[in-house]
């Protein structure tokens, strides 16, 4: 599947235009953690890209989420990886491989990311460095629905909290533009 279709895809499954948004930050932080290991970035991109792809079909009905969007996406034939990862991200699954960790940890932090970015006096993606982003991280009630033991899971990809916001961070403020941030 191209990036192309995956696109044309998420335009028909999502019509909330914060959570297409939110898709493709997932894709462009998977996007740089891919490069960080040297792993496949179109399969990691595809992967944060399409993670979300039953959401609001499955609104409410968590036990549905992420099982309804790999049973939909597994007609495509995509690899096994992706299918995978995308369970392991709404919890049916444990995470195993460096895939599942990296959507796990990076998912809760674009919504962190992006709090941050708004309550920021630039509201913009660009002004923001990984201490404001940090900051944030230690105010439990600020963008309280990111999960802060989820985000911290980015130990086990072996990366220190900081540096694991400075990949995602990047990412994001790559694609500022087509986050409106």
């Amino acid at each position: 599947m191209t990036r192309d279709d995956a696109i044309q895809l998420l335009r028909e499954k999502l019509k909330n235009d914060n959570l297409f948004k939110h898709s493709l930050a997932a894709e462009a932080c998977l996007k740089e953690l891919a490069e960080k290991f040297g792993e496949d970035t179109a399969q990691w991109s595809l992967t944060g890209l399409l993670h979300d792809i039953d959401y609001e079909e499955t609104d409410g009905q968590p036990s549905r989420h992420g099982l309804e969007g790999a049973a939909f996406l597994e007609k495509f034939h995509l690899n096994d990886k992706i299918i995978n990862a995308i369970k392991v991200h709404s919890g049916h699954l444990p995470p195993e491989s460096r895939l599942d960790w990296a959507l796990f940890a990076a998912d809760p932090l674009t919504g962190l990311i992006v709090a941050s970015a708004l309550m920021h006096p630039e509201k913009r993606l660009k002004a923001l460095d990984v201490q404001f982003v940090l900051r944030r991280f230690k105010e439990k009630r600020f963008a309280a629905g990111a999960n802060r033991e989820q985000i911290s899971t980015c130990k086990n990809l072996g990366l220190e909290l900081n540096e694991f916001i400075e990949i995602c961070l990047r990412g994001m403020q790559n694609i500022s533009h087509e986050l409106g941030l």
